[in-house]
């Protein structure tokens, strides 16, 4: 036992020595490649040195180098701005001589004109005084004070200049109108020649023609009913009389009045004529006229070659068949002045179918679903600027009764067609009070002039004659009063068509020989 425990022991004790020197063999191994290591790694570390070096050179004498190139290209340009302030200094130098020089010559010339200036003022003295020597002198001679002569003076001038002012504005007008007159006539005269139109005027009746006088009786009814129904519904007077075969319709509506024509025409061909049927067809007759307004409105535009209106705008132009103005139907009043407008346009060298648009609109505001109070000139405008019309042709819609200002050349286009087609013969009718109280107005408006005699209103109111003393009224005169006179009317009269105001002055000599 104790010798296994001995060589245990010794075992052990073999291994640990042998651990020890392995150990120790193990540890020289490894100083000995540190050291190796560590060797290169300074000779490395040596070279890495010698060669970041080398590089820190070179890149030094690369700066250098660059810094000196830099250096000298400023020393360059330094020196060139030396030469360049150096040049300045003597243009300066220069330059402030010759400033000198002429200021020189200026307070020469600034004394020169400062004697000549004292020599003027003691000569202006010496001219007043003259000058005053002169007009005390004159006013001893004439009894006249300078301020009286003067004052005469100027009358007297003032009367010259006014009466060849006068026959100088006489020549220019004369001129202006034998051109003006030539030259409008001819445009005037090819536009209504180049314009084809009805001379038809409206009534304010329909008569209604009938078979036989049986019908008569059934469109009365028992005890009047139907006749009252159909009065009632269409608000036209229904006149039945002892005229053979015949019914007439009256009322200033025509669009009514064609409700209760269609109607009635209906009814009677139908054969059932009461109160129930009489509402049935006039609802529906309505309904066919309302269609038919819209029909008259698209082919009116149509035939015009006017494109993009709104179609309310279509439908009041529809509605103008059933309107008159004097008597003359609106819708063929409205297409002859849009006609016309476009004629008359294209002669002076406008837009043909703006003037041709605004003249089938100018009377849109007499055709308005409503009765407003403003005039119809107005009316129109803005109904054509709230169904986005051009401004132009608002404008010459609104204007073509001077309700407003004139902004554009179709305006007055528009007034002068509208003028041309109303004034027409046949065209219109006027009740014969107004036209006298035109007649009276424009002979009275003439004999409120000094001088004027007489005036005589011919024509159907086209000319006024106004007569004048030859011994109040001179020729200059004379043309003054017939001015003044057509300015007054075209301002305070309304009237169709132009006046001709004739003023006569003339001086006879009458003796017997016995």
């Amino acid at each position: 036992m104790s010798e296994i425990l001995t060589i245990v022991i010794v075992g052990i004790s073999s291994l640990f020595i042998g651990g020890l020197i392995a150990s120790t063999f193990l540890r020289k191994a490894i100083e000995r490649k540190s050291e190796t290591i560590l060797k290169e790694a300074q000779e490395k570390a040596e070279v890495i040195k010698k060669d970041k070096i080398l590089q820190a050179k070179e890149k030094f004498l690369q700066l250098k180098a660059e810094h000196e190139k830099v250096i000298n290209e400023r020393n360059s340009e330094v020196q060139k701005s030396e030469n360049r302030l150096k040049q300045r200094e003597v243009n300066f130098s220069q330059k402030l001589e010759e400033s000198q020089r002429k200021q020189k010559e200026v307070d020469t010339i600034k004394e020169n004109l400062t004697n000549q200036l004292e020599l003027l003022n003691k000569r202006q003295v010496d001219i007043e005084k003259l000058h005053k020597q002169q007009v005390e002198q004159l006013e001893t001679i004439s009894d006249l004070s300078a301020a009286e002569a003067k004052n005469q003076l100027i009358e007297t001038l003032k009367e010259e200049a006014k009466s060849e002012a006068q026959v100088f504005i006489r020549d220019i007008v004369e001129e202006a109108k034998m051109s003006a007159h030539s030259e409008a006539k001819k445009i005037v005269i090819e536009t209504i020649q180049r314009t084809a139109t009805e001379h038809a005027i409206e009534n304010t009746v329909s008569v209604f023609n009938i078979d036989n006088d049986e019908i008569k009786g059934r469109i009365i009814g028992r005890e009047g009913r139907n006749i009252r129904t159909l009065e009632a519904l269409t608000g036209i007077e229904i006149i039945i009389d002892d005229s053979p075969e015949a019914i007439i319709l009256s009322g200033f509506d025509p669009v009514r009045r064609e409700v209760a024509r269609l109607s009635l025409h209906k009814l009677v061909t139908d054969g059932r004529i009461h109160p129930a049927r009489i509402e049935e067809v006039v609802a529906k007759t309505k309904k066919q006229i309302e269609q038919e307004i819209i029909e008259i409105g698209k082919r009116t535009v149509i035939d015009l070659g006017i494109h993009n209106m709104h179609h309310e705008l279509i439908r009041m132009i529809g509605r103008m068949r059933y309107r008159s103005s004097y008597g003359q139907n609106l819708l063929h009043h409205s297409i002859e002045v849009a006609n016309l407008c476009a004629t008359m346009a294209s002669e002076i060298g406008l837009n043909p179918k703006k003037a041709k648009r605004a003249g089938l609109l100018h009377d849109i505001g007499k055709v308005p679903d409503n009765e407003p109070e403003s005039p119809h000139a107005v009316l129109g405008m803005k109904m054509a600027e709230k169904y986005k019309e051009k401004p132009e042709i608002c404008n010459a819609i609104g204007a073509h009764h001077d309700e407003i200002e004139m902004e554009s050349l179709i305006a007055p286009i528009v007034q002068v067609c509208d003028a041309i087609s109303g004034a027409r013969p046949g065209a219109r009718r006027e009740v014969a009070e107004a036209y006298i109280q035109r007649l009276n107005k424009l002979e009275e408006l003439a004999l409120n002039y000094p001088g004027v005699v007489k005036t005589y209103a011919i024509q159907a109111g086209r000319e006024l004659r106004v007569i004048v003393g030859a011994e109040k009224v001179t020729d200059i005169e004379a043309n003054q009063i017939s001015y003044d006179l057509s300015r007054k009317i075209q301002d305070e009269m309304t009237y169709p068509g132009q006046i001709k105001i004739t003023v006569i002055r003339e001086t006879r000599a009458i003796n017997f020989a016995k």
